[in-house]
């Protein structure tokens, strides 16, 4: 894969390449609509398939929290066309990496002395890049480590980059502005802190010792004494990334074995720990040799105040379709109905939520679930769909939802992407509570 020999870091230049990105897609939509006044056959896909590889180069260049959206985008089966899922993909650990110099001049501005000075052997080419950073293999006194460094520039970007891709996220995903206010401050924030690497080490650290003791998750050694500001030393966990496992073609018990250790993992977490790994797409998991799931990045991290687990929960876990009382004081406290709304719009926010909530809480109301059934996903597609339409939310002064919640329903919709790409049937009825 070719190098980068540098990162856009002003935001004149990285202002310049999202319009650049534009004007291509602009571009590819003329010459798609001038080929199909001839051939009426051109179809919709070729035009995804042009725009996504435009789009997707841009933002593979530009690295931090603009490929991070392509890759938390990536994670939702239900939010772009095939295309765009394809290339976008790519973010999650097949992103063009740094060039060796900009590696070391690295290391030399945050730890003093170049690579081969801390280390017996170092990889020259990365192993494994992604949105906010890339891994190389190194050893030392005869222990393999990954060593994961962040991209020049990426924290600093952060705030500009957001404010360039906020009226694209609206006119995607049809999202209103007062949503936008409320969500994007939390987005924000969490990408700050994927960029903060000394906070990301003690979080490893304190996490994989707390779940330790779950059957068939392993975690490496963190080594904070070799790592520093933007680079994280760990050992190297010898495996498969989950897509590349899955090519192997495990049998349906290994599958469920992994996907049982996914849902103990996070429902310990979430349930004991009230703090959850937060980004749980395909690049964070290594299948190892002995058919262990490794957790191998804890760079985004959810803590869940009381305030919204308790709400949550109890609308998770209940049969919502049963008339209940507290139905309407839950669905208050978790900012889908305001004190504003009128009697009309309670009925109509409440039904909607009630059938959203339906959904994903449906595996918590089973002894098991196969996550394999297609027709589920299927639902929640159209689901998303339909409301994606309404002009009730569009049209809608008070946003719908809590900042909470944002980064909670991606985790577990996350979750749900990751078991059904294995085909696992779990258990799911046991929760971790103290």
């Amino acid at each position: 894969m070719k190098e980068q020999a540098r990162i856009p870091t002003s935001k004149v230049e990285r202002a310049s390449r999202f319009i650049r990105t534009g004007a291509k897609v602009g571009g590819n939509y003329i010459k798609h609509y001038s080929k199909k006044l001839l051939n009426s056959e051109c179809t919709r896909e070729e035009l995804d398939a042009e725009n996504a590889a435009d789009i997707y180069q841009s933002l593979s260049e530009l690295k931090g929290s603009a490929l991070k959206v392509a890759q938390m985008l990536s994670m939702d089966k239900n939010a772009l066309p095939p295309a765009y899922q394809d290339k976008f993909s790519l973010s999650q650990y097949s992103a063009p990496p740094l060039s060796y110099p900009l590696v070391v001049k690295t290391f030399q501005t945050y730890l003093g002395k170049g690579p081969d000075k801390i280390f017996d052997s170092f990889s020259k080419n990365a192993v494994n890049a992604a949105s906010i950073g890339q891994v190389h293999q190194a050893e030392l006194n005869g222990k393999k480590l990954a060593v994961k460094i962040q991209y020049p520039g990426v924290s600093d970007s952060i705030s500009s980059d957001l404010r360039m891709v906020r009226p694209i996220a609206a006119q995607m995903f049809n999202v209103s502005k007062s949503e936008l206010d409320l969500f994007f401050g939390e987005v924000e924030s969490k990408l700050l802190e994927e960029t903060d690497y000394e906070l990301e080490v003690r979080r490893s650290m304190e996490l994989s010792k707390k779940c330790a003791h779950l059957k068939h998750v392993v975690f490496p050694k963190y080594y904070p004494e070799l790592s520093g500001e933007r680079i994280i030393v760990m050992d190297w966990l010898d495996g498969l990334h989950l897509k590349d496992w899955l090519d192997q073609n495990p049998s349906q018990k290994e599958r469920n074995r992994i996907g049982q250790a996914l849902w103990h993992f996070y429902d310990y977490q979430m349930h004991t720990l009230k703090q959850v790994h937060a980004d749980p797409h395909p690049g964070n998991f290594i299948i190892t040799s002995s058919g262990e799931l490794g957790i191998i990045d804890f760079g985004c991290v959810k803590v869940v105040p009381d305030e919204f687990y308790d709400p949550y929960f109890k609308l998770l876990e209940q049969d919502i379709s049963q008339e209940d009382h507290e139905l309407e004081a839950l669905f208050t406290a978790l900012g889908f109905l305001s004190d504003a709304d009128s009697e009309k719009d309670k009925m109509f926010f409440m039904n909607i939520f009630k059938e959203m909530i339906e959904l994903l809480g449906r595996p918590f109301r089973m002894e098991r679930f196969d996550f394999g059934n297609d027709e589920y996903f299927q639902q929640i597609f159209e689901a998303g769909e339909r409301v994606s339409k309404m002009k009730e939310f569009r049209k809608s002064k008070t946003a719908r939802g809590n900042k909470d919640g944002l980064y909670i329903n991606r985790t577990y919709f996350g979750l749900y992407n990751l078991l059904n790409m294995l085909k696992a049937n779990v258990e799911t009825s046991t929760m971790f509570i103290e």
